[in-house]
């Protein structure tokens, strides 16, 4: 989901990474700390969620990031390592899982898996939590600007709005954007339907042509600034932003939306499976994850957490949607083989 999107940063080096115990245990050679390092989106880990963990397990946190999920795929699948923790989408740990490149989880290292909303696990891709952690999930949105937009509805055909031309944005992401249309006309956003699929990609080439660009970062400061008038983005992105300009309007089109999940994952080849462990551990604590929740703006599906939220982030009926609502929503599935079909029809989109 990140929701959150930006350029990838360069992979650590695995001869880069310090080695040494956590709280508890031996240094090594060097006295040095452990190094835990998260591959994540941008601004998804509260500094405070950090620095307890560094504090309590006497390590070091690294963070690095990626943009899409298709680009953490590729850079993984292109030989990168030296990572401990992977936060993709669900639909991407599908792909992880498909392609051996994730570990089994030991429950038994886990005890706060207890605290995971069962709810949610009914959706998930994952629903035993056999390679994944639910960490944070939210939807995708519109957002309009309410002194710049006349006679708003909760729908997708905001988008068709000729008379914002040039104004709106839309995110640079194949399965948000064919996703959309494709529930704007009633189908799954997983469908592999050829004949949808062609239909859905009509409808996002006559979006395409109303936009000033597909754009998965600058959305959320264009909209804040004025910039933009309306835009397609994730939740906890435009819930931050909002801080900057009451004026904006956050929505769930009620024909239902992505509303995926990112989890928490590790490598195969992890150095530092016990750390990676009680970091998952650490950040599905209630404690840990209602104050995780409030900093990031994305709903953790921690339901021992939900009770220590403030009335303004509980009550959002973004984060938290009606029954009736969230039920026309869906997690982002893996493609597999039919990838290359999706692929094709955002080709047309993109050159519309």
């Amino acid at each position: 989901m990140n929701r959150r999107h930006f350029i990838a940063a360069s992979a650590l080096a695995a001869a880069s990474i310090p080695a040494c115990k956590p709280k508890g245990g031996s240094a090594g050679p060097s006295g040095e700390k452990k190094t835990l390092t998260v591959f994540t989106w941008a601004d998804y880990l509260s500094e405070k969620a950090k620095e307890s963990f560094e504090k309590a397990h006497n390590c070091t946190v690294v963070v690095d990031t990626f943009d899409s999920n298709e680009a953490m795929l590729a850079k993984l699948e292109s030989g990168a390592s030296g990572y401990d923790v992977l936060v993709p989408s669900s639909y991407a740990v599908q792909a992880l899982k498909r392609k051996s490149m994730i570990q089994a989880l030991d429950h038994s290292k886990i005890p706060n898996l207890k605290n995971v909303d069962a709810a949610y696990l009914g959706k998930a891709l994952d629903p035993k939590m056999e390679f994944s952690v639910p960490y944070m999930m939210a939807p995708t949105c519109l957002c309009y600007l309410a002194s710049k937009v006349s006679n708003p509805e909760n729908s997708w055909a905001m988008l068709d709005r000729t008379d914002l031309k040039g104004r709106i944005t839309m995110l640079d992401d194949m399965r948000e954007v064919l996703g959309a249309a494709l529930k704007f006309l009633g189908h799954s956003l997983n469908s592999t339907d050829p004949a949808q699929l062609a239909a859905a990609t009509e409808v996002a080439r006559r979006w395409a042509k109303n936009i000033a660009k597909f754009e998965n970062e600058q959305y959320k400061t264009g909209i804040a600034s004025g910039e933009f008038h309306l835009v397609q983005g994730y939740a906890g992105d435009l819930i931050q932003a909002s801080e900057e300009n009451e004026d904006m309007r956050i929505f769930v089109p009620k024909e239902g939306t992505a509303f995926s999940c990112d989890d928490l994952c590790i490598p195969k080849d992890a150095k530092e499976v016990d750390l990676a462990y009680a970091f998952i551990n650490h950040v599905t604590d209630a404690s840990i994850a209602a104050e995780n929740m409030e900093w990031i703006g994305y709903r953790a599906p921690n339901s021992a957490a939900y009770g220590s939220l403030s009335e303004d982030f509980r009550g959002s009926e973004v984060l938290f949607p009606p029954d009736d609502l969230f039920a026309k929503c869906e997690p982002i599935d893996d493609l597999g083989d039919k990838l290359p079909l999706w692929t094709a029809e955002w080709d047309k989109v993109k050159k519309a």
